[in-house]
């Protein structure tokens, strides 16, 4: 299965556990990997350290959009941080429309689309060239349309951030493209746990730089605080496998409920939410999930891209 990584790498660990999920898939052919809000090439920088991690640096990649189309803001990756990624990375810029030339050379080769950051990339892409998206699988993380489940955290749509980062992006690929949404409600049931360290560690580099990078980011979210806090969530939580879920998803792993919705984005002031219309476009939602056989299969995954069980 072809596959292109749209991604904001370099904040949330979960984009370097979805890339370290993708590497390590059963059958996967990833034919190519953008990034996004990636200004300087610094989050470029970062995917290409991963890839030779992994032994896989044969991948074409291209740093895109710098900036928010709604709000022309910037949002830097992690940097100055050796907890995240060593202080040596140098950033990898790229040439103006290279990453949009390289989404559609992965859709010409009947790529699915993973979008695991905000849309503004493929926004840009069907602007420039319309009709790009139309007939294109894409699944991304991101689309709230109802409240999370009893026992979570009862966070709503301002919490999306790769929707209410770049909303105008997401209101043109929900008007254009063939949209899977792995809804954020559905992906907190998806958990990278304390007890889950060992085994990551043991899996090889990048799984040592994947557990080193979900401590930091737990300890400095209070990861912990809030897993206490919540029944539906483990008391050793370290992150949410937000990423990895819709990757998961896309590949068409079997844990996953998904609903077939007609949807119109809409906004309430500056937050934007998937509200049900029967005059809206089709959409298939991810509204529940097995998380710990996600963990699992995500688990698994890592180790098989590092050579390992």
């Amino acid at each position: 299965m072809r596959i292109h990584l749209d991604t904001d790498f370099g904040g949330d660990p979960d984009d370097a556990c979805a890339l370290a999920m993708l590497l390590g898939w059963p059958g996967v052919d990833l034919v190519g990997i953008t990034t996004i809000a990636d200004a300087r090439g610094l989050r470029a920088g970062y995917v290409e350290h991963v890839l030779k991690l992994a032994g896989r640096d044969d991948i074409p990649l291209a740093a895109g959009a710098g900036v928010s189309l709604t709000t022309l803001q910037v949002a830097d990756p992690i940097t100055d941080d050796e907890r995240h990624w060593p202080g040596t990375l140098v950033s990898r810029p790229s040439a103006p429309g290279a990453a949009l030339d390289l989404l559609l050379a992965s859709i010409e080769t009947g790529a699915t689309i993973i979008a695991i950051g905000p849309y503004t990339n493929l926004a840009l892409l069907e602007v420039a060239r319309p009709g790009s998206l139309g007939g294109v699988p894409v699944v991304v993380m991101g689309g709230w349309t109802r409240p999370p489940s009893a026992g979570l955290p009862a966070w709503g749509p301002e919490m999306d951030f790769n929707v209410q980062w770049d909303s105008r992006a997401a209101e043109i690929v929900a008007a254009t493209a063939e949209l899977t949404l792995a809804a954020l409600p559905a992906t907190l049931k998806a958990h990278l746990r304390a007890r889950d360290l060992p085994r990551l560690r043991a899996s090889g580099p990048l799984g040592e730089l994947l557990a080193r990078q979900s401590e930091a980011h737990a300890r400095d979210l209070g990861m912990a605080e809030l897993g206490l806090a919540h029944p539906g969530l483990p008391d050793d939580l370290l992150n949410f496998l937000y990423d990895p879920v819709a990757c998961a998803v896309a590949l068409g792993w079997s844990g996953a409920v998904v609903e077939a919705m007609r949807l119109q984005p809409v906004l309430d002031g500056e937050v934007l939410r998937f509200q049900p219309d029967r005059r809206g476009r089709l959409m298939r939602v991810v509204v529940n999930l097995d998380g710990a056989a996600c963990s699992e299969r995500w688990l698994s995954a890592v180790e098989a891209a590092q050579g390992g069980r």
